[in-house]
């Protein structure tokens, strides 16, 4: 069977078509989400609309060529769109990135934090949860909404043929005011912030179908775009743990429920979770580290560079790390618990003052941050470390450092796409291809280093 992974992502809409027998990717297509529209300074919106008209001719071209057996959908958490009793938007999609809960609800409170105040839940700005709060306070509710519901869920929902969504719980959590022990929407909390909990989506633990494509192909219920990540990333779920590395960092394991401070707790199916701990400075450290050496050699030759990251490369595979690295702290962006906070350069002796010593203590503190993460939060044995986003795919010395730092195997997918792989091994479960989710992750394959 040939099955479709969607990943409707904030710059990019991207699909898949996975075999479902050997696991190969027979096509992948990546559009650019240029669906941007015009709102307040504080907005960040999109067309769904347009949105929509993108995700089904992908869909349409990929059925024609391949036969499609189902269909799994992703995309990116937290916005929301707002839909009428017909299933059409009345509403641009408020996106991931809107401000809106930052503007000032009072001289002393943002609405994010008054939404705290009243409910006990820390939604922050961007969540589809608190988007709603700041509507309804400020009478921006759409006439004739019935419903909210994130992007890929509005998409699922069109493509299935119906005229509500059914919102997975790993989507569904993303909007914020969700009891994450009892996996439903915080109906107290909702009445409690004078909000109409008519609005929040139907939710799910289970591996839904919600309908059928042109009445023939099933359609699963669209999952959020992190779980998915995860989902198409680790093959042995029990046995790893994930590490992503972007602009930012992420390290995600499956875990069962628990209240620990440090990291997030996301539903990812049924009554199981992943753990994330986030560094808001992952590759970007590196990226600075790049700067600081080009800056520097740019002030002693008098020439202007492009980028030294060749010269990087080089250096780091052709030197063993040094035994007195310098101890860097590369929280140079802070954390989300403190923005305020800053990184350091320690440990600095005559003998190790060099651009050499400097570069490997920022692979050891770009580690060392997601691994103290990892480490805040019981875990168990754990063998083999997965690792995605490009960050780690360019960088071998890194990925050498985080083997090191986490005392565990790296291996990197063979597919890129790892958020639509994952959506497609969802629908694969849910269709009944496969028995369980761990079934269909056996056709994860990695790269051989």
């Amino acid at each position: 069977m040939h099955v479709l992974g969607l990943d409707i992502g904030t710059t990019t809409v991207c699909a898949v078509v996975v075999d479902s027998d050997s696991g190969k990717t027979l096509q992948s297509v990546t559009l650019p989400n240029d669906t941007r529209i015009e709102g307040m300074p504080y907005e960040r919106l999109q067309s769904p609309m347009q949105i929509l008209k993108k995700c089904r001719a992908l869909v349409q071209q990929m059925h024609e060529k391949h036969k499609l057996g189902a269909i799994g959908v992703t995309g990116q958490m937290h916005g929301i769109l707002y839909y009428d009793k017909n299933g059409n938007s009345v509403s641009p999609l408020f996106t991931w990135q809107d401000e809106s809960g930052s503007r000032p609800y009072s001289a002393t409170q943002t609405y994010a934090q008054r939404l705290r105040e009243l409910t006990g839940y820390k939604t922050a700005t961007g969540y589809g949860g608190c988007t709603y709060f700041v509507h309804a306070q400020t009478g921006r509710v759409p006439a004739g909404a019935i419903g909210f519901c994130t992007i890929h869920d509005f998409v699922a929902m069109h493509l299935a043929g119906r005229k509500r969504p059914l919102s997975h719980i790993s989507d569904a959590a993303s909007l914020g005011l969700f009891d994450l022990r009892r996996l439903e929407f915080d109906r107290k909390a909702i009445a409690a912030a004078g909000l109409d909990d008519f609005l929040f989506p139907a939710v799910t633990a289970d591996f839904a179908v919600v309908g059928q494509y042109e009445d023939a192909v099933p359609v699963a219920c669209a999952i959020g775009d992190n779980q998915a990540s995860f989902l198409g990333s680790v093959r042995d779920m029990p046995g790893s743990v994930l590490c992503n590395m972007g602009t930012g960092g992420q390290v995600s394991f499956l875990t069962d429920y628990s209240e620990i401070a440090g990291t997030e707790l996301r539903p990812i199916f049924g009554d199981r979770y992943i753990r994330v701990g986030a560094s808001l400075c992952g590759g970007r450290a590196f990226a600075l580290a790049e700067y600081f050496l080009r800056s520097a050699a740019e002030m002693v030759t008098g020439e202007t560079y492009d980028n030294v990251y060749a010269a990087m490369d080089q250096f780091l595979a052709s030197h063993d790390v040094p035994d007195d690295p310098l101890t860097v702290d590369t929280r140079f962006c802070g954390t989300r618990e403190q923005p305020l906070l800053r990184g350091s350069v320690a440990n600095i002796g005559a003998g190790n003052f060099t651009a050499g010593h400097f570069l490997f203590g920022v692979l050891q503190g770009i580690a060392g941050e997601l691994f103290a993460l990892y480490d805040s939060a019981p875990h168990g044995e754990r063998k083999t470390l997965v690792c995605s986003g490009n960050g780690l795919r360019k960088n071998a010395a890194l990925r050498q450092q985080f083997a090191r730092q986490f005392a565990m195997q790296t291996v990197l997918p063979v597919h890129r796409e790892e958020a639509a792989f994952g959506a497609a091994l969802f629908a694969m479960a849910a269709c009944g291809v496969y028995k369980t989710i761990y079934e269909a992750g056996a056709l994860i394959q990695y790269e051989k280093e």
